[in-house]
């Protein structure tokens, strides 16, 4: 099956799971317009195939594990975890091309890594960094969302949070947000928005989260610091300080954070098909590490929020199918979202084969 696609790179490590979902048990997920299958073997390794029997495409996740091998559902084939047909009814010998496509897997902080592309190129090292969510010195926990919009409006989304003023404006949003100068800057994977609010009034989340963790009502110096990494990841500082006490970077200081509350919210955007995509966020905290309520609580409140947006990202791409002429106008807080446009469209670009040389013929009387 061909999975190339415009509007994403397959040479890339993409998120197909969170690992509690992933167990000694069929789990079908799609990445890149490519159907998988999913389970643990007993050594506690991810395998994934893909999700359709060599013998009648029957999806394999319609089939059940004995032991570390997959059996169809349909006429028993047996596959084992790298994809290999082990088994075949009523015959000893095994046809040679009886095998289904493995894919590499990675599992690091807290998801499993599917790379659809050259398994050669297959590199562990270019699992994007979100260790905040299995760091001991964080506590947070999140879920994943399944959005029917192409993924690269959810980076959009991600990268201009002056959203947060018109759309949770109950919860994280207030005007500051979408009047404060900000800066934006760029390398060959990645793009920085970096949004700083000084002497402002909390929003109502961030005033509750000072006043728990710090005992702290007042002003507050405000950050919002995102990173995005090409082709889907999107990591995000986020936090409040008491005003004036020094959280606020001055010339070449790092600035100190310690009268305050940190947080990140870490998201990773993984394409399912071209206008659905798997939405895997976390939030991590660096403040009242032992209270497991307060965890289950932020997860459950920043659910909500994520709610808001996954309303308006559907509402958006239904306007996008209806309108396929229309074109965007950029504003200067997309400048984040543009750069992050641009680094995806050049990691597609590499993968597109090069155009054959149009042969030119010269008359050769002309010529002559």
């Amino acid at each position: 099956m061909d999975t190339r696609s415009p509007h994403f790179p397959l040479n890339a490590w993409y998120a197909a799971a969170y690992d509690v979902e992933v167990r000694h048990a069929l789990l079908p997920r799609t990445v890149c317009n490519q159907k998988l299958v999913l389970f643990r073997r007993t050594d506690g390794q991810v395998a994934a195939l893909e999700d359709a029997c060599w013998h009648r495409l029957l999806p394999l996740s319609m089939g059940r594990l004995e032991g570390d091998e997959l059996v169809c559902g349909y006429h028993g084939l047996v596959y084992n975890s790298q994809g290999r047909c082990t088994h075949m009814p009523s015959q000893e010998t095994l046809n040679p091309s009886a095998c289904v496509r493995s894919f590499p897997v990675a599992e690091k902080h807290r998801f499993i890594w599917i790379w659809p592309g050259d398994p050669a190129l297959a590199d562990p090292a270019l699992v994007p960094d979100m260790h905040w969510n299995d760091d001991p010195a964080w506590a947070g926990d999140g879920k994943m969302i399944r959005v029917n919009c192409d993924y690269r409006l959810v980076v959009d989304n991600l990268m201009d949070l002056t959203h947060e003023t018109f759309v949770h404006g109950s919860s994280i949003g207030n005007r500051e947000v979408a009047e404060a100068p900000f800066v934006a800057t760029h390398g060959d994977r990645s793009a920085t928005v970096t949004r700083w609010m000084e002497n402002i009034e909390a929003p109502p989340f961030w005033g509750g989260q000072i006043r728990h963790a710090r005992g702290y009502a007042g002003k507050v110096d405000r950050w919002q610091i995102i990173r995005f990494e090409a082709p889907c990841t999107v990591n995000i500082d986020v936090g409040v300080a008491e005003a004036g006490s020094g959280a606020v970077p001055k010339n070449g200081d790092p600035g100190d954070r310690g009268k305050g509350v940190n947080g990140y919210v870490l998201n990773t955007i993984t394409p399912e098909t071209d206008k659905t995509c798997l939405y895997f966020w976390a939030f991590a905290r660096n403040y009242c590490l032992g209270e497991q309520r307060l965890t289950h609580e932020l997860r459950e409140g920043v659910s909500g929020i994520f709610r808001e947006d996954e309303l308006v990202l559907e509402a958006q791409q239904k306007a996008i199918d209806e309108h396929p002429d229309h074109r965007f106008y950029n504003l200067n807080i997309d400048a984040g979202s543009m750069w992050a446009r641009r680094l995806i469209d050049r990691m597609v670009d590499k993968e597109r084969p090069a155009r054959a040389a149009i042969p030119i013929r010269v008359d050769q009387r002309q010529a002559a």
